[in-house]
């Protein structure tokens, strides 16, 4: 469903720091005119966090608006589960062709009560969910044993794995019924993680390179892994800067300089320092970005 290359796009603001519409949809058209697979609205990159309940579903609504060949996962959970299903209600009446929801952050449940969360989830729409497992920002782990028996819930389709645990993520792959795919979060750890058998990236870099990330992903499921590891290395300098601070602060530093939105996340994530900047600027010189 969500095979290849997906884009965790950036939520542009405008020098008000309200939601950018036109730049939004420029970085949309952007996305497809370099053959993503997939635009990913509303996730950790987007600033979920730091939008209301209105932007999150306007931001949502655009993006599904201005997609025209791309699939649409949005972003629509919560540490709430009457939260999530609310959200992910209304990104499936918008037209979304997924939903990506979030392990519930700062609660830090049970596996039982991470699998009830997603049953719920997934009883509630009839739009694929992909789950996404992101410990660092959750300050919980959604188990092998857990991903694997909530794969068999009709209606989850997929995880986004950004534990960085090969061995679980391993674990998944050997173990996930037919058709379940297993998507890397990690643009670093993408080439390794196909070549165990992965189906793809959600990715960050691909914000401002979607093309290099597209050709990547492209050669390594065709089996092609020495043009992969060609472009691994080219963007390696570009995977590490985009995390010498927080995500997004480095990645909309980036785009505000590609002339997509202001270039600064909302508080309490603040502009890319002096310092990350000294980091990055010679990386992008070296891409061409």
């Amino acid at each position: 469903m969500f095979k290849g290359t997906s884009t965790a796009i950036i939520t542009p603001f405008t020098k008000d720091n309200e939601v950018d519409e036109d730049a939004l949809r420029r970085l949309v058209d952007f996305q497809e005119e370099n053959g993503v697979d997939a635009v990913v609205p509303c996730g950790s990159t987007g600033e979920s966090a730091m939008m209301s309940h209105e932007e999150h579903v306007r931001v949502i609504g655009i993006v599904v608006d201005q997609a025209r060949r791309a699939k649409v996962l949005a972003g629509a959970g919560s540490n709430s589960t009457s939260e999530a299903v609310m959200l992910s209600k209304r990104a499936e009446d918008l037209g979304a062709d997924g939903i990506l929801s979030i392990s519930p952050y700062y609660v830090k449940p049970t596996q039982e009560g991470i699998y009830l969360h997603y049953k719920s989830i997934a009883e509630s729409v009839d739009v694929p969910v992909v789950v996404y497992n992101i410990p660092g920002r959750t300050g919980s782990n959604v188990t092998a044993e857990t991903m694997l028996r909530m794969a068999e819930i009709p209606g989850i389709c997929a995880v986004k794995e950004a534990s960085g645990d090969v061995r679980q993520i391993t674990q998944i792959l050997g173990g996930r019924p037919k058709g379940f795919e297993v998507i890397s979060g990690d643009d670093a750890l993408t080439l390794r993680l196909m070549r165990l058998g992965a189906d793809g990236v959600i990715s960050v870099a691909s914000n401002c390179c979607p093309g290099h990330m597209v050709d990547l992903v492209r050669a390594a499921s065709e089996g092609r892994f020495e043009d992969a590891e060609k472009t691994q290395r080219e963007l390696s300098p570009l995977f590490e800067s985009l995390f010498v601070e927080t995500n997004p602060i480095p990645v909309k530093y980036v785009m505000g300089r590609k002339g997509y939105g202001n270039g600064r996340p909302r508080l309490p994530l603040t502009p890319l320092s002096e310092e990350g900047r000294k980091k990055m600027d010679p990386v992008l010189a070296d891409l061409g970005l």
